[in-house]
């Protein structure tokens, strides 16, 4: 029998997290961000449930390539762009969308003569300091953008440095000033700006972690009310128990030890199938539909858990690591990370199984 751990993609989700979107932002077009395979998740899986989307973004032709294959036929953004003339022939053989952000992209257009024109998202360095013109550079940007006759539509983006947990109209503000009058759709909003600043919607938005289920501040409590539900359910079995007496520790380098007699089930998940290692005794999990935690060191291939709670479970138990009822972001906090990075990390070995039924729904924004 294959060890009893395996991940679950559920597409039910996924629609309903992007109807939630639409709904939040009810006047904006919606990017549906599927970058890093789709957070993990998997292009080919989740690809059945963005349907309602308005276009796809991510960051690898590969991926580019895959979803044109897959039969999609609205726009596709690429949002690092291209970095060298073979990319602009790729974009140009499958129509894609090309984000603009320093005049090295510019002069690879301008050089190139493609089939078509090729649409493009110029981006502002609107105080995220990664990639893009600065607000003063932008205008004259896009007049050279304007002249090159590769280039098919312009539309206007940035990104926010701290839409999770700051403010955001000072980069909103820079943003209008150096964009004032000029033409193109404008995409400014990431996950956290869709669900809690509505001034930043504008013409279409850029939704990434919250299309899986996840909190865009790593914090699960921020979501509670928002109705998102997990995209990914990543459980295993309990192939072992353990009775320690009081003083008995366990785990590599002991770094747990009981305070009194104490049941320990061993689980089949380690940081060798995506958990992290770094989380500390506390962390929730559920075991037969019951809260517990895990306690001692998370080892490659096993986590052991208190099973005081449920003092039934025993060998075969069912365990959730993440996903319905503990969130993604409930095990990433602890640990020092994000909900994003525990998605992305879910490893090869892992099976996937993806469940293509729809619920009944109630969204509330």
């Amino acid at each position: 029998m294959p060890r009893p751990i395996s991940a679950r993609i559920h597409l039910d989700a996924v629609r309903h997290n992007l109807r939630l979107v639409k709904r939040t932002a009810a006047q904006s077009r919606v990017w549906a961000v599927i970058k890093a395979n789709g957070y993990g998740h998997g292009i080919e899986r989740i690809y059945p449930a963005l349907a309602e989307a308005d276009g796809i973004a991510l960051l690898d032709l590969d991926e580019a390539v895959r979803v044109r294959e897959r039969g999609w036929t609205k726009p596709v953004l690429l949002l690092e762009g291209i970095f060298e003339p073979g990319d602009v022939e790729i974009a140009d053989r499958h129509r894609l969308t090309v984000t603009i952000h320093c005049n090295e992209q510019l002069d690879l257009l301008k050089a190139a003569r493609p089939n078509e024109r090729i649409d493009i998202q110029l981006k502002m360095n609107s105080g995220m300091n990664r990639l893009g013109f600065r607000p003063h550079e932008f205008r004259h940007a896009w007049e050279r953008a304007s002249a090159v006759p590769a280039i098919g539509s312009i539309g206007l983006m940035s990104h926010f440095a701290n839409a999770d947990d700051g403010e955001i109209d000072w980069q909103i503000d820079e943003f209008d000033a150096a964009t004032r009058d000029l033409p193109g759709t404008r995409s400014l909003s990431n996950s956290a700006a869709v669900l809690w600043h509505p001034r930043a919607h504008r013409d279409w938005v850029r939704p990434g972690t919250i299309l899986y289920g996840a909190s865009p501040t790593g914090c699960a409590r921020h979501i509670d009310g928002s109705s998102l539900r997990a995209a990914m359910t990543l459980e295993s079995r309990i192939i072992g128990v353990q009775t320690l007496a009081a003083g008995e520790t366990i785990g590599y380098g002991r770094t747990f030890t009981a305070d009194r007699a104490i049941t320990i089930g061993v689980v089949a998940c380690g940081y060798a199938d995506g958990y992290p290692r770094h989380a500390p005794a506390g962390t929730p999990v559920m075991v037969d539909g019951v809260r517990t935690r895990i306690v001692g060191r998370v080892s490659m291939d096993m986590l052991t858990v208190d099973l005081t709670p449920c003092p039934v479970a025993g060998i075969g138990s069912r365990v959730e690591l993440w996903g319905e009822q503990i969130r993604v972001d409930e095990v990433a906090e602890p640990s020092n990370t994000i909900g994003y990075e525990l998605m992305c990390a879910l490893a090869r070995r892992v099976p996937v199984s993806v469940e293509a039924g729809v619920r009944e729904e109630v969204v509330e924004v």
